[in-house]
């Protein structure tokens, strides 16, 4: 099995405790927590390991130097924990700031040397104080850099392209909303991210400088494992790790392209060093049927190693796993994925993509591209208030609104002509000519279409978000789907769908509700 080690960016704090049985187990991951303690103490900041390891520490909000070097510690000791139990990376990513763990993990810089950039980052984009926000839309990257372009402001830019559906978006916050407004007129699911330093856009430049100047030049070694770079577009080599960081501030980052190209030269199976399974997600879409696992989201992350490494050769014994509900609310779908038929569509809503990206740095930030051409200086950001705003209203509705249509995955519309010569004879048809199993396989098909599963996985009384991790946003944008299959506008409002939702329960709603359409 050829592993890619995915090491997460920005997330959510970590649980406290998460790492205790890593720490009472391996030695490397002692010394590695105790190595970063140390930097951290020696730059003014706490002991990182202690509420990490410590069961009942709760969180502590110390900034977003602890948290990065808390996040930093996470994915450093699950890198630890998967080399000690024999699982061995043909090559490590990092999304945004976890490109600096993923040298880190693969040797090129010491732990030390890691934590301190990584501190030397936040105090940069805190100096600048930029007022930004980022955007996650759940559509293809060129649709999102064209929604960019209607507005035309120099940092307003497609900053992630993560997954077939899921991009982001990063600029000035009146414009960010502005964009959220007509996402939301185009049926675009969008979110806006929790973080205080938006990245990925030439709005950093000044940062980006600053970094290069006052960071610490830091040693770089050979290495163990490759490390392939999401916004460079290539593998890491001699590059300065200070420039590597402060590029990727200002770039494009494609985790979508990074991933194909990985899988294509024979990667198959990719383990999240992680929490929560954030990177991964964007590979399941990007990849329908490829393995990926998340340890630490198993209620024991060293059997679930081992059992890896013991069957890795055959992927049907890792079967769809769902994690425990998180503090957000939205438990994370923790599953190895199994093949998908040939043709199935992949996607993954914005909500998801996203379910962790909190607090300091950009959410997504991962990088696959050759570099953006070194930034300008920064200038003041034009001001926002006069910027295109009043114009962008009828220009972005005319351009865009042909491309409206096509989150809606060609399959779901073919499904009624496909599926309907192989419904049972014996059904009797509605009085609107729909009967409970036709119905009940095209929501199949449009459920499994938008949430890159095959259709036969999806039980009709399987709950949609207990059962099968899919969070109250993207339930109601598929209610908009099927609303609009059917002519059926009320569904929308229906909230029962929502929070008990099941297929089964859906169908009966559609056939009932046809049936009364028919008969007025």
């Amino acid at each position: 099995m050829d592993s890619v080690f995915v090491m997460p960016g920005t997330v959510a704090a970590p649980r406290g405790g998460i790492l205790c049985d890593l720490h009472n187990r391996y030695e490397t991951v002692r010394e590695t927590l105790s190595r970063i303690d140390k930097a951290a103490r020696e730059m003014g900041l706490p002991n990182i390991s202690t509420r990490l390891v410590e069961q009942n520490e709760t969180s502590d909000r110390r900034g977003p130097e602890v948290q990065y070097l808390e996040i930093f510690a996470v994915s450093i000791a699950t890198h630890h924990m998967l080399i000690a139990e024999g699982v061995k990376p043909v090559a490590i990513v990092g999304q945004s700031i976890g490109e600096l763990w993923a040298l880190a993990a693969a040797g090129h810089l010491s732990v030390e040397d890691a934590a301190r950039l990584a501190v030397a980052r936040s105090q940069v984009l805190t100096q600048q104080g930029w007022g930004g926000k980022m955007l996650a839309v759940g559509v293809d990257g060129r649709r999102a850099e064209s929604l960019a372009e209607l507005i035309n402001h120099p940092h307003l830019v497609l900053a992630c392209e993560n997954a077939p559906r899921q991009s982001v978006i990063s600029g000035p916050e009146a414009l960010i909303e502005h964009v959220e407004r007509v996402a939301d007129a185009l049926g675009w699911p969008s979110l806006q991210l929790d973080v205080p330093h938006p990245t990925h856009t030439p709005a950093m430049a000044q940062a980006a400088r600053a970094l290069r100047e006052t960071a610490p030049r830091v040693p770089y070694g050979a290495g163990r494992w490759r490390v392939r770079s999401p916004w460079m577009g290539r593998d890491v080599g001699d590059d300065d790790p200070v420039d590597l960081v402060a590029g990727a501030l200002t770039s494009r980052v494609r985790m979508l392209h990074t991933i194909r190209e990985l899988h294509a030269a024979g990667a198959d199976a990719f383990v999240e060093c992680g929490e929560w399974p954030v990177v991964t997600k964007f590979v399941e879409a990007s990849i329908p049927g490829v393995q990926c696992v998340v340890p630490l989201s198993e209620s024991d992350p060293v059997e679930a190693v081992r059992a890896l490494v013991a069957d890795s050769t055959d992927v049907g014994t890792f079967r769809s796993r769902l994690a425990a509900p998180s503090r957000n609310g939205d438990g994370p779908v923790v599953r190895v994925s199994e093949p998908a038929p040939a043709g199935a569509v992949a996607t993954l809503p914005v909500a998801d993509l996203l379910t962790r990206t909190a607090v300091p740095a950009p959410a997504a930030p991962v990088s696959y591209v050759a570099p953006v051409s070194a930034p300008a200086p920064a200038a003041p950001a034009p001001p926002v208030a006069p910027v295109t705003v009043a114009p962008v209203a009828p220009v972005a509705v005319a351009p865009v609104a042909p491309v409206a249509v096509a989150p809606a995955p060609p399959a779901v519309v073919a499904a009624p002509a496909a599926v309907a010569p192989t419904v049972a004879p014996a059904a009797s048809p509605s009085p609107a000519g729909l009967d409970y199993d036709t119905v009940l396989t095209e929501l199949r098909t449009l459920y499994g279409d938008f949430l890159g599963y095959p259709p036969d996985l999806l039980g009709e009384d399987d709950g949609l978000e207990a059962d099968l991790g899919v969070e109250s946003l993207k339930q109601v944008a598929l209610l908009g789907r099927v609303s609009d299959r059917f002519d059926l506008p009320d569904l929308r409002s229906d909230s029962s769908l929502l929070t008990a939702g099941t297929l089964r329960r859906i169908a009966e709603t559609v056939v009932r509700a046809r049936a009364e359409a028919a008969g007025r």
